[in-house]
């Protein structure tokens, strides 16, 4: 709290020192604003050092107790200490701007790489614990194998006892219950988003457009309440007058529900790229004597496509990353079927549900959770890398 003062203080040093020096009657003046930044950011530097040192030093290195009295001190002085270098370097001929444009640059890299470090670190943290999860278990039967049962057992060649850890029902889940939800969102979706931005008048899309993104504020659990005790019951209802037997815990009603939490995402996504388009190429489709209609199909919809692919994308990651709804509505069955009114569930539920459980951590029933989202991990990968490829196809074809 005391580098706050110290930085206003600071602040207004610089500005007064270089108001003293420049010309009043100079055409051109350097914005004293900048001086007194260029002494608060020469200030903080080495004190956010000092910090970050000390709180990293706290983290990692277990033997080590920081003396934080000591450390607070230590940057207190070294931040006066600079200060007081930064004001005596305040002169009119000083490129204060410059050098304030390159620690901006400087900031913002760190910035980056802290966030390429996070990645690089959750990565690392799954892989290594799903090898030592794949030394227990063969990692071909845990991609290819159709029933998933740790609590049963089968003998290997060696006599060697192995756990039933087959992904594949899961995986079946999970992509069976995002493309319930895609077929209700895509199109839902898309089509508001072509009815907001193209037809609509303005009074009516002050109105329904928050009216639609509400959706996206309402708390999963509510969902999983809608879907386990309105969509499920109704959906069995249905399947039972037209002569099918459906299961209280489908995966219809989870992916019915999870298509209408995620309309929003893609509505207002697809809605923002839509308005982008340039309106001279509406105007020029429309000069050719084209249709609203057809202007949209032809021209508006074609240009914004690589947007609308990402929004999509986008609500395929929402997709896969729910977990209450299926809880709640799907269950905890891994049940392979391409029938979508038994019941189903998906890596998510099984990963949190090995995570929660009384298992030993060391167990390879918990550790059967990171194979899961090592797994998941290099599928989002090789959909990440399809869709980059297709995006810029079209981009290169319509820019």
């Amino acid at each position: 709290m005391g580098l706050l003062p110290l930085a206003l203080f600071g602040y207004l040093i610089g500005r007064r020192k270089i108001r003293a020096q420049q010309d009043p009657a100079a055409r051109y003046k350097t914005s004293e604003n900048l001086f007194g930044w260029f002494a608060v950011v020469r200030m903080l530097v080495p004190a956010v050092i000092i910090c970050a040192g000390a709180t990293i030093l706290d983290l990692f290195v277990d033997s080590f107790e920081v003396p934080w009295p000591m450390f607070a001190a230590t940057a207190l002085l070294l931040a006066a200490g600079s200060m007081w270098l930064a004001v005596r370097a305040i002169n009119p001929r000083l490129k204060v701007r410059t050098m304030i444009e390159k620690t901006i640059i400087r900031v913002l890299l760190l910035a980056s790489l802290i966030s390429i470090m996070t990645t690089i670190g959750i990565v690392l943290s799954i892989v290594f614990e799903a090898v030592n999860f794949f030394r227990l278990v063969n990692f071909w039967d845990f991609l290819t194998g159709t029933t998933w049962n740790p609590d049963s057992a089968t003998i290997d060649e060696d006599g060697r006892t192995q756990p039933l850890f087959g992904s594949v029902p899961l995986f079946a889940g999970t992509f069976m219950i995002t493309a319930i939800a895609m077929c209700v969102a895509i199109p839902v979706g898309l089509l508001s988003a072509i009815c907001m931005s193209e037809y609509a008048s303005l009074p009516l899309r002050r109105i329904a457009k928050p009216a639609l993104e509400i959706l996206a504020g309402i708390p999963t659990v509510v969902y999983g309440f809608f879907a386990a005790i309105t969509v499920s019951p109704l959906v069995v209802d249905l399947a039972a007058k037209v002569g099918l037997d459906a299961s209280y815990t489908n995966a219809l009603s989870p992916g019915l529900v999870m298509g209408i939490m995620i309309i929003p995402l893609v509505s207002s996504l697809s809605d923002d790229v839509i308005s982008s388009v340039p309106q001279s190429l509406r105007e020029g489709s429309l000069a050719l004597g084209a249709y609203p209609s057809e202007t949209i199909k032809r021209v508006v919809l074609p240009a914004a496509l690589p947007g609308i692919i990402s929004a999509c994308l986008l609500a395929v990651s929402r997709a896969v990353g729910e977990t209450m709804i299926v809880v709640m509505a799907a269950g905890l069955q891994p049940n392979l079927t391409w029938n979508f009114l038994e019941g189903m569930t998906t890596v998510n539920v099984r990963i949190v549900d090995a995570l929660t459980g009384d298992q030993a951590f060391d167990s390879p029933e918990t550790m059967a959770a990171f194979g899961l989202g090592f797994v998941l991990l290099m599928l989002t990968l090789c959909l990440n890398i399809i869709s980059l490829t297709v995006i810029r196809k079209f981009r290169l074809r319509y820019e």
